[in-house]
């Protein structure tokens, strides 16, 4: 379990052991000595000794964390195999004339050189010079950039993100290639010190919303941060709601297209997970290949999220509330069919529908949490055998079945999994409402939960927004996706400036002879 630390006396960070404004000295094994004593038990950490014109040198690095190659052929071959041309011995000289590493920094601080060691940059300590060099040469295993798993599409980029921060930087600047794509660095986390970065346009994304997202970020104090899920509770409006109110995607495309909309991203190293805000409520019904098909397959693709996601939260509890108190709504013929079904069934419709969602829901996991070959198996043979064998046996009748399988496919219509997640969280209670109350409970779990929904809030942002509070001229792109020469205006609700996305009448038609 994280915990949040509240006070300065709960920090047990190097800081405690180092003081910040703690200089370099001269004498290079006494910082040599410094940094031993903080590097202690680490056996991760190598301090390479060696020699330049009789004065001792040290390059300090985390194994695994750098690019040997580069640092042996930019750093130790220019400094060993050409020493005889070396001039000056200071830190300006070798930083000009003979480090050929890219990226190149100094510090006399033993706090942020040991910073920026376990960051995975090497660090070149030279005897009495009161100055280190900070070479930033990164490496070690990486995973190479392939088609997200989470996220796939018929027509679209193939690329996803890594766990690298740079790598993802990169990514969205290949798609967006702007002066005015602005990236903030942050860190957070006083023991894993995790990168971040702020992705927006200047000029598009509000002002308000960037000072908001820094605000919110620079104000967690937590020992750690791992993945992008515990920024997103940190930072989101309402924590105890159901619903996601910040959009995690491993697309670039989806960042950079939400980027152009006004809205900010943040990247945190060590995830392939970005996290988009603010977010609505039709963002989590919208795939980022709405934007690639032709606009007709879109509305219909859309239309049909829209209706499943009706039948994901409420076919089961619409079942069970018609079978306990409605029958009279059911076409005799129907009711005929379902009665005999459920002849020698011991148990109600809704201890029966209870009984085979968690059956569903805990074959699915495990399906997930198997190796994959394996899992695909197992969830699949696992329903249609243990489907099989409880009509067989009369513990469910064949409508539960169909009921509950048809629900778990309308489960998986939802493009995103956190959406998708809290829909099927939210079919319980709405059961148990119609194991009480009928569709009287149905009805006053619905008005609840759009009542819950209308009242969220992203970022400031209405979360049912253009539907509550209604914005007729934001429909372009919520229920339908109109074509492209049509949608020449951003969304009002992300961007107070520069509304035009593209030039008036772009509608093609057939060439006109003169």
């Amino acid at each position: 379990m994280r915990r949040f630390i509240k006070t300065p006396k709960n920090k047990k960070t190097l800081d405690n052991h180092l003081s910040s404004d703690q200089p370099l000295k001269s004498d290079i094994l006494n910082n040599i000595s410094e940094l031993k004593k903080l590097f202690k038990d680490c056996s991760d950490i190598v301090f390479r000794e060696f020699s330049i014109k009789e004065k001792k040198a040290y390059l300090i690095f985390v194994d695994g964390l750098i690019d040997t190659k580069s640092l042996e052929f930019n750093v130790l071959f220019q400094l060993l195999d050409k020493i005889e041309d070396i001039g000056e011995i200071n830190a300006n000289y070798f930083e000009k004339n003979m480090v050929t590493i890219a990226q190149v920094s100094e510090s006399n601080y033993l706090n942020e050189l040991v910073k920026k060691v376990l960051e995975g940059n090497t660090v070149l300590i030279i005897d009495e010079i009161e100055k280190a060099i900070i070479l930033h040469a990164q490496g070690g295993v990486r995973r190479a950039v392939a088609e997200p798993e989470t996220e796939t599409s018929i027509r679209g980029p193939r690329e996803g993100f890594t766990e690298s921060l740079r790598v993802n930087t990169s990514l969205v600047r290949r798609k967006i290639r702007s002066n005015r794509l602005k990236i903030v660095s942050k860190e957070v986390g006083t023991e894993t010190r995790t990168a971040l970065a702020i992705l927006y346009i200047e000029g598009l994304a509000s002002d308000d919303l960037v000072r908001e997202v820094l605000t919110r970020i620079d104000r967690i104090e937590i020992d750690g941060v791992l993945e992008s899920g515990y920024i997103e509770e940190l930072i989101e409006d309402h924590p105890w709601s159901f619903f996601p109110q910040i959009q995690n995607t491993e697309r670039p495309d989806s960042v950079a297209g939400n980027l152009l909309e006004g809205r900010v991203a943040i990247i945190i190293d060590g995830t392939p997970f970005v996290l988009i805000a603010p977010a609505t409520f039709w963002q989590f019904l919208q795939a980022s290949e709405d934007y690639y098909h032709r606009f007709h397959i879109s509305i219909f693709l859309r239309w049909l999220r829209i209706v499943f996601i009706f039948i994901a939260l409420q076919l089961p509890a619409f079942y069970v509330a018609v079978t306990t108190y409605h029958q009279e709504m059911i076409p005799t013929t129907l009711l005929y069919s379902i009665a005999s079904s459920r002849e020698a069934i011991p148990f109600p419709a809704f201890v029966e529908a209870m009984i085979m969602e968690i059956a569903f829901e805990a074959l699915r996991e495990a399906g997930i949490r198997l190796p994959k070959l394996v899992g695909q198996a197992v969830s699949i043979l696992g329903a249609l055998v243990i489907g099989q064998a409880a009509v067989e046996a009369g513990i469910v009748s064949a409508p539960m079945v169909i009921v509950v399988s048809l629900t778990g496919i309308a489960s998986f219509t939802v493009p995103r999994f956190n959406m998708a997640i809290s829909i099927r969280l939210l079919r319980f209670p709405m059961m148990i409402l119609a194991g009480s109350f009928g569709l009287f409970g149905i009805v006053i779990g619905s008005i609840i939960l759009l009542t819950h929904l209308c009242s969220l809030r992203s970022f400031g942002i209405p979360y049912f927004s253009p539907l509550g509070p209604l914005s007729i001229n934001e429909f372009k792109d919520v229920f339908i996706r109109t074509p492209w020469w049509s949608m020449d205006k951003r969304p009002k609700n992300f961007v107070h400036q520069n509304l035009v996305r593209e030039k008036a009448n772009l509608k093609p038609s057939p060439k006109q002879d003169n």
